[in-house]
């Protein structure tokens, strides 16, 4: 897979975004409600990832910086969103491929610890990112009082 940086708006990066976006309506019954605002995805404070694989986008995700202790976050994070896979790609390892790829670029930016929130009907995201050492956290951000949600984090 041939990994590239893009705006959160590049058509490619809205598209995917769309189908995870249905995809949480049909395991959950509504959208992400989080606010996202495509300027958190811009270098320096950024990032928006897009995966390719004979021309065509198969996977997403990208990291934001935060650090307001109000909602939980400390001071050298960076949450990661909206991680995809189209479902004809999955079991390829391009999530893991993807993931490995957002740490290093969080890294390489300064961040120190990478967070991000999924639910439980996730199972196999959860096993993702416990297999690549993210542990559970205290819960953050709008689903944070959610019984439906996990939080992790990783040091970088």
């Amino acid at each position: 897979m041939r990994i590239v940086i893009v705006g959160y708006d590049h058509p490619d990066a809205q598209q995917l975004i769309g189908a995870l976006q249905q995809e949480y309506v049909a395991r959950y019954g509504e959208e992400d409600l989080t606010p996202v605002h495509p300027v958190e995805f811009a270098p320096p404070n950024g990032l928006f990832l897009l995966g390719y694989r004979g021309g065509r986008a198969v996977a997403s995700g990208g990291w934001r910086r935060h650090d307001d202790a109000e909602l939980g976050f400390r001071d050298g994070d960076a949450e990661i969103k909206r991680m995809y896979i189209v479902p004809e790609a999955r079991g390829n390892g391009l999530a893991r491929q993807m993931l490995v790829e957002l740490e290093r670029t969080a890294a390489l930016a300064g961040c120190r610890r990478l967070v991000l929130e999924t639910g439980i009907r996730q199972p196999e995201a959860i096993g993702l990112y416990e297999s690549s050492g993210y542990v559970e956290t205290e819960k953050f951000g709008v689903y944070r009082d959610d019984p439906l949600s996990r939080c992790f984090a990783k040091e970088l």
